[in-house]
């Protein structure tokens, strides 16, 4: 782990740390926690790796490096016993009343641990109590090993020099692990290749902090971090940037945005990865390229509009035009955007709404974990549409799921409502290659011309025997048709008739029990683990990797776990749950919300009762071992019915 204040380079070390890792040959997986302000607050990263895939984080800290008191203050005790601390000793008298950010229910509840061990409240007290739990501590004084490094560059600014500590920290704990110093400096380089001259003192830097680590501290640590071959090709990936991908690959050619954590980073994504290039194929299933498609390269619009009104209707304009768009939001933003969803709706329009949820309510914890908008995204909108509610566990599902929105979005001409939560936008981790041959398009019942228009008037909303409709984009030759947001009969004029509005109605929520038969088990929910188990998990989003690593540890002591994952939660796979529930042993839904939103919605749809939940609403995400103690205590009996898990900093 390493943190910092924000604005600090506290995401740039990590990412270092992380990518000399994943070049190592090494499974990564990466936490990023931030507060909900631009600069001056904590804000920390916690990477694992592992010679094996890990899908999730942990709660203890194996290697805490800091390179400001803040981070000691808040997060030395979560260092395990015959952990490591790196720390600057020149931090040794700051006192912890002398730092404002820190909340003073945390300042309490550290003086209180400090005195009651005689030690004093500033660094020098904490670095003692974390020695007296069994950690390792090692100061390295930065400011004189920095001093050198920038004389060899004739950089003499202390002020310039300081921008290099984090660099500092990350290089101390490689150091101290033994890790190979080239992939160190290598991944400096590749961060900071648009700047040479920076690249290289930051590259010295993390030579000088090896020389003094090696020097000191060499053979103390008991651990040690070593490159492995790996098994072939990988990328090193967040969450947000898959589902950009995806989005460009599935042939999205527009994404508008109004900026909101955490959905702007994939829009910003976008907007600096917008080049595409084509080829013939690409064309052939993406007619919205048109002419383009004879050129080598083309480009996604991505425009950033007044407000998430006009973000959401931009989007059904591109729609309605033949092009797949898309709009990317979170929870305050796809509130304003409830009533252009009503449209697309009733309109039949494609369109995917990527809702990446957040903790609310209102502005609620903008930058903190929470799966409170599954019940938001069901019904958002008067009136009842079509909408399919599709929810990622996973970077490498979040890429796969972007692609199929956008096939069902066409295929049952409705919206689409992608659910990503913050745990997973913002996690980092190593993937295999994405398989872009598993991507295929769907555009659905989509007209390149019209040839069958009755007095110049075509039928846009003509009844049809699954209610899906021929769709050509606006303003195609050969026929004339309208788009209202009021009822409206197959030309898309307004109407008030009953028996229109009968047919209508039918017509549109029909597709949903299309859909229903239609979209294959395997894309609406996994199933993992044995048929038969002590415990079966019901759960949904980004929980998916901590329950796969907790159920991995239950089996080792004898619990067997089966895990039901919910994908597509509109329409519900409601049969196939019933069957695994109806005779499951022991049930337990698994959530980041407060009133287990899930586990209602399973309720509604399978009548079966769900008692044992396991909970967390304090806007951090949950680590496998939370889960893992909160499983064993229920096979154990010693659970309350809802189990609320707390950990967090």
């Amino acid at each position: 782990m390493i943190g910092g204040v924000q604005g600090s380079g506290v995401d740039t070390s990590a990412n270092i740390f992380a990518r000399a890792a994943a070049e190592g040959g090494l499974f990564v997986f990466g936490k990023r926690e931030y507060y909900s302000n631009i600069k001056g607050e904590h804000s920390y990263f916690q990477v694992r790796v592992s010679k094996t895939p890990i899908r999730s984080h942990v709660d203890t800290v194996d290697m805490l490096a800091t390179f400001e008191e803040e981070t000691i203050f808040r997060h030395a005790l979560e260092v395990r016993k015959e952990g490591g601390i790196i720390y600057d000793p020149d931090q040794d008298p700051k006192r912890l009343d002398q730092i404002p950010t820190i909340e003073a229910n945390v300042k309490q509840t550290l003086a209180a641990e400090l005195s009651k061990a005689g030690l004093s409240s500033d660094v020098r007290g904490l670095i003692e109590l974390a020695r007296r739990r069994g950690v390792h501590t090692y100061p390295v004084p930065y400011t004189s090993i920095l001093k050198e490094v920038g004389a060899k560059h004739g950089e003499t600014s202390l002020s310039t020099l300081q921008r290099m500590l984090n660099v500092m920290a990350v290089a101390s704990s490689f150091a101290i692990l033994s890790f190979d110093e080239d992939l160190v400096k290598n991944s400096v380089r590749k961060w900071f290749k648009s700047k040479p001259k920076v690249a290289e003192m930051n590259a010295d830097a993390v030579g000088a902090a090896y020389d003094h680590v090696e020097q000191k501290y060499a053979g103390s640590f008991a651990y040690r971090l070593s490159p492995v071959k790996a098994d072939g090709d990988r990328l090193f990936v967040r969450g947000n940037s898959v589902v950009a991908m995806a989005k460009e690959l599935a042939g999205c050619r527009l994404q508008t945005y109004y900026p909101i954590t955490p959905a702007s980073d994939e829009s910003e994504f976008l907007e600096a990865h917008s080049e595409i290039p084509l080829d013939g194929s690409a064309a052939q299933d993406n007619p919205q390229m048109g002419e383009a498609a004879t050129m080598k390269k083309g480009s996604i619009a991505v425009i950033q509009s007044e407000d998430e009104i006009a973000a959401v209707t931009m989007a059904i304009g591109g729609g309605l035009a033949g092009v797949r768009s898309s709009t990317s939001t979170s929870g305050p933003g796809f509130s304003l955007m409830a009533e252009g969803l009503g449209y697309a709706g009733m309109n039949e329009v494609p369109i995917v709404v990527t809702l990446y949820s957040r903790g609310g309510p209102s502005t609620g914890l903008p930058t903190r974990h929470e799966q409170g908008d599954l019940r938001f995204a069901l019904h958002a909108g008067h009136g009842e549409f079509p909408r399919l509610v599709l929810a990622s566990g996973d970077l490498e599902e979040a890429f796969y799921d972007t692609v199929r929105a956008f096939n069902y979005s066409e295929m049952y001409q409705m919206p689409v409502i992608h659910m990503v939560d913050k745990a997973l936008a913002n996690s980092d981790g190593t993937l295999p290659v994405l398989d872009v041959n598993r991507i295929k398009i769907n555009r659905g019942l989509y007209l390149k011309e019209i040839t069958n228009a009755v007095n110049g008037e075509f039928e846009r909303f003509a009844h049809t025997p699954n209610g899906i409709s021929p769709r050509p984009p606006v303003g195609t030759k050969g026929g004339v048709y309208w788009h209202t947001g009021d009822e409206h009969d197959a030309h898309g004029h307004i109407s008030e008739d009953p028996t229109n509005r009968d047919l209508m109605m039918e017509k549109r929520m029909g597709k949903l029990v299309l859909a229903d038969k239609e979209i294959p088990i395997s894309e609406r929910l996994n199933f993992f683990g044995p048929e038969k188990a002590d415990i079966t998990v019901v759960s949904w989003g980004s929980t998916k990797g901590a329950i796969l690593d907790a159920m991995d540890w239950l089996e080792q002591d004898g619990i067997s776990v089966n895990f039901i994952q919910i994908r597509l939660v509109n329409p519900f796979p409601t049969e196939y749950v019933t069957n695994v529930l109806s005779r499951a042993k022991k049930v337990v839904g698994i959530e980041m919300n407060y009133s287990a939103q899930l586990i209602g919605v399973v309720r509604e749809q399978t009548c079966l009762p769900i008692e044992q939940l396991v909970v967390k609403y304090n806007g951090r995400p949950m680590s496998s071992e939370e889960i893992y103690d909160a499983l064993k205590a229920i096979q154990e009996g010693k659970a309350p019915a809802k189990v609320v898990l707390r950990h967090g900093a």
